[in-house]
Parts: C-alpha cells; sequence; structure tokens
C-alpha cells in the first residue's frame, strides 16, 4: 500500500467515524425521547391499575448484560482493578437472602453492582441493604474491602448525587461505545 492509499484509508476512516459518532448522538437522543415517552406512559398505566412487568424485566436484562459485558472487557470501577467477574448471583444464609447483579473481586476487594436500566434514589436503599448483607452472606469475603455501585442507562440527576454522597460508583452508558465483529473472509471492493 502506497503513502497515499494510506493517507487515503485514514481519512476515510476519520470520515467514517465521524459519521458514526453523530449517528450514536441521535441513537441517544433518540432513546432519551422514547425514554421519556415510556416513563409517561408508564405513569399512566400506573393510575389505571395496569403493570407491564415483563416489558421492565427485559430492560432490566439488557441492561445487566451491557453492564456486565463493558466491565468483564474492562474490569475496573475507578482506578481498582478487579480480576474475577461474576453475575446473578442468588445467595440464601438464613433468614437473609439478596440476588446480587454483579460482583467482581481481586485478592483483597469486592465490588458490588446493582444494575437498573432506569435508577432511581430508592434503588440506592436496596444497595446499601445488599451491601450490609453481603459479608454475611459470603463470610469468606469478612475481611475484603467492599465498595458499590448503582449502573444504570439513565439515572436523574438527584439519584446519582446521592449515590455520591453514599459513596457509590455510578457508572452509566457512554457514547462512544461500538463492538465490531468480522469474518476473516472480510469483503474488500
Amino acid at each position: 500500500m502506497t503513502d497515499d492509499e494510506l493517507k487515503a484509508l485514514v481519512a476515510s476512516l476519520a470520515v467514517s467515524q465521524d459519521r458514526t459518532d453523530e449517528q450514536m448522538r441521535r441513537t441517544d437522543e433518540q432513546m432519551k425521547r422514547t425514554d421519556e415517552q415510556m416513563k409517561r406512559t408508564d405513569e399512566k398505566l400506573e393510575r389505571l391499575g395496569i403493570t407491564l412487568g415483563s416489558v421492565t424485566n427485559n430492560q432490566g436484562e439488557v441492561a445487566e448484560e451491557f453492564f456486565f459485558n463493558s466491565l468483564a472487557n474492562d474490569t475496573h470501577l475507578g482506578n481498582i482493578h478487579f480480576d474475577d467477574i461474576e453475575k446473578n448471583s442468588h445467595k440464601r444464609r438464613g433468614k437473609t437472602e439478596e440476588e446480587y447483579d454483579i460482583i467482581m473481586t481481586n485478592g483483597n476487594v469486592v465490588g458490588i453492582v446493582e444494575v437498573k436500566y432506569k435508577a432511581h434514589t430508592n434503588d440506592l436503599d436496596k444497595l446499601d441493604r445488599k451491601m450490609r448483607n453481603f459479608k454475611q452472606l459470603f463470610p469468606w469475603f469478612k475481611d475484603y474491602k467492599q465498595y458499590g455501585a448503582i449502573a444504570s442507562f439513565h439515572i436523574n440527576d438527584e439519584a446519582k448525587k446521592e449515590a455520591l454522597t453514599r459513596g457509590y460508583f455510578v457508572l452509566q452508558r457512554s457514547g462512544n461505545l461500538i463492538h465490531t465483529e468480522f469474518s476473516k473472509d472480510l469483503t474488500v471492493l
């Protein structure tokens, strides 16, 4: 490949990335509008006594998959590195029972991540409880430092501020994330 061909390729990649960034920005805006519409619809249905549990569950599963994959690819909370990550851990010990969305560990630290599609302040109360119960349910972590995090596609400013005040990490979706797969037999025209 000549220098001119290489320069042309780099230039076309930059243009393509700009288009991708713009499309992602528009997608994020559309998702925000959709979230707002869904919230208004949920509020209307709630007033009528109707709930759409399966829709909420599906959204939660999408959020859990997204954050698990993201954290599995970059096992950090802030500057804390973790060696292991697991999802959907359900534990009962005596009368105490909890479900943990994501647990991350290294030799002396455990990170507990509560995932919500849309986080609210009351979700932080649930995280508080799960944090208190964790070492009772998993006594082999009794000497570990323990950190908590709330991960959400959307978190309102009040809930975010409260999470940070309580000493939790806040994880949110970011716009410059693309996962690309391709065949070894990639077609070049």
